[in-house]
């Protein structure tokens, strides 16, 4: 089950509880409570799975330009060859191929970049989702600690 919807069934539970009149608690099903936040544990460890997808696919993305950047230049180097052959053309070869080089350079700095800016922006997001989750399961427990001291009392 989505995080998000594990969220939207522990507010459901808020929501549904019994207000303690005169004070800001609540009582809720204790059974039910334990149970999303026993879920919740077990799907953080998949939305940490799924930063460790991203930062793997990031570095097979830098691979694979890489390997692209290394083709790029392999054939670069061949095609400078054949033209230094041309004695006629060599110095158009050195420029062609410099242009090579520094265009596939250039392709595989823009795809690293790219790739680092995705994997930043997916792991923000999953940490901001932690956060969040870990601030409403923290209240979530204070409310239910707040709610049995209170029947100890009573």
């Amino acid at each position: 089950m989505d995080i998000l919807q594990l969220i939207d069934r522990l507010e459901e539970i808020f929501n549904e509880s019994r207000a303690i009149p005169l004070t800001h608690s609540v009582i809720v099903d204790e059974d039910r409570m334990l149970d999303i936040i026993d879920q919740m544990r077990i799907t953080v460890p998949e939305e940490v799975k799924k930063a460790q997808q991203i930062l793997t696919q990031r570095d097979r993305i830098l691979a694979q330009a890489q390997e692209e950047a290394e083709r790029t230049l392999n054939l670069a180097r061949e095609r400078a060859e054949q033209m230094v052959q041309q004695s006629t053309i060599v110095v158009e070869a050195q420029k062609e191929a410099e242009r090579i080089l520094n265009q596939a350079q250039q392709e595989a700095e823009h795809i690293r970049r790219e790739a680092d800016a995705y994997a930043l922006q997916s792991l923000q997001r999953l940490e901001e989702e932690l956060e969040r989750l870990l601030r409403q399961v923290r209240n979530g427990i204070a409310t239910l600690q707040k709610s049995m001291g209170e029947k100890g009392k009573s």
